[in-house]
């Protein structure tokens, strides 16, 4: 897959002036599951890349608002963040969609269908046809539609059986993208998040280097300038020794991968009963 990031250098920035506000919508790896902050609450790759957006604003240390009081930090950069763990395409299309159009940012990222392919008998040809009407609606109402790929799970368990049926969804995302306009966020070809140690601990969520990093690859797309290389290469890291891995790999299947299954079996999500952590546009 190509690297949009080469190819969009100072072009959505250049095409739709400086980007004010921003609503992310998705599910559990825009609302930034394995990043946990201080509070508890998920930060995420999508907190993270708007923080660089709006450090792109210009300086307003010398600006003061209406009242006379002096300007924050990032001037008069907004953020919404409506994704919510566990959802599915058609969740988020009836959830977040409408929200994120009343919102009407500047920009929007729209991240969905993971949790679709990855269900047993998911049609990803379909769950494309549902997320392409998405795409038309949410361009007709807001300044820039960002999309995001799938990505390439050959080594991570339990997914890696599915990489073809996500490579076929990656396929049509960016085919989608090239219809209306649309910068992509390719996971696929972001080779840093290869390496375990961009996963957390269940191996379904990205860690906090790997949400850091995915969040610079977001701002390289749009052409900003970013503090760090986000495919910059890994430290050298000892190898393992097989009985280190089964141990990991046994203690893995225990703490997740049995609790994940039994809520698929039963019909659980685990976003019941959670809502969204930035549902208004609101300074960061």
């Amino acid at each position: 897959m190509a690297d949009d990031s080469r190819k969009n250098q100072r072009g959505v920035n250049n095409r739709h002036g400086a980007i004010g506000s921003y609503a992310a919508i998705g599910d559990s790896f825009t609302e930034g599951v394995g990043d946990p902050g201080p509070d508890g609450t998920f930060v995420g790759w999508a907190d993270r890349f708007a923080v660089l957006l709006a450090d792109q604003l210009p300086d307003p240390g010398a600006a003061t608002n209406t009242d006379g009081s002096a300007g924050s930090a990032h001037g008069n950069f907004r953020y919404a963040n409506l994704a919510v763990r566990g959802r599915l395409l058609d969740q988020i299309v009836e959830e977040q969609v409408p929200r994120a159009k009343q919102l009407a940012p500047d920009l929007v990222s729209f991240c969905a269908g993971g949790n679709d392919i990855i269900r047993p008998g998911t049609d990803p040809d379909d769950v494309a046809e549902r997320f392409e009407r998405a795409v038309a609606d949410l361009t007709r109402s807001v300044g820039t539609v960002m999309v995001t790929t799938g990505f390439d799970t050959r080594g991570v368990p339990v997914l890696r059986h599915l990489r073809g049926k996500i490579a076929t969804y990656t396929a049509h995302v960016r085919s989608i993208a090239d219809r209306y306009d649309c910068p992509v966020l390719d996971l696929w070809s972001l080779r840093s998040v290869q390496d375990r140690r961009a996963w957390d601990d269940d191996r379904l969520h990205l860690s906090p280097e790997g949400h850091t990093r995915v969040a610079l690859r977001a701002a390289q797309v749009l052409g900003l300038d970013v503090p760090a290389d986000p495919d910059q290469e890994w430290p050298p890291q000892a190898q393992r020794g097989t009985l280190e891995v089964r141990r990991d790999d046994i203690h893995w299947a225990r703490e997740y991968l049995v609790p994940w299954i039994g809520r698929r079996l039963r019909g659980e999500s685990s976003g019941d009963h959670v809502e969204a952590k930035r549902p208004d546009l609101l300074p960061l």
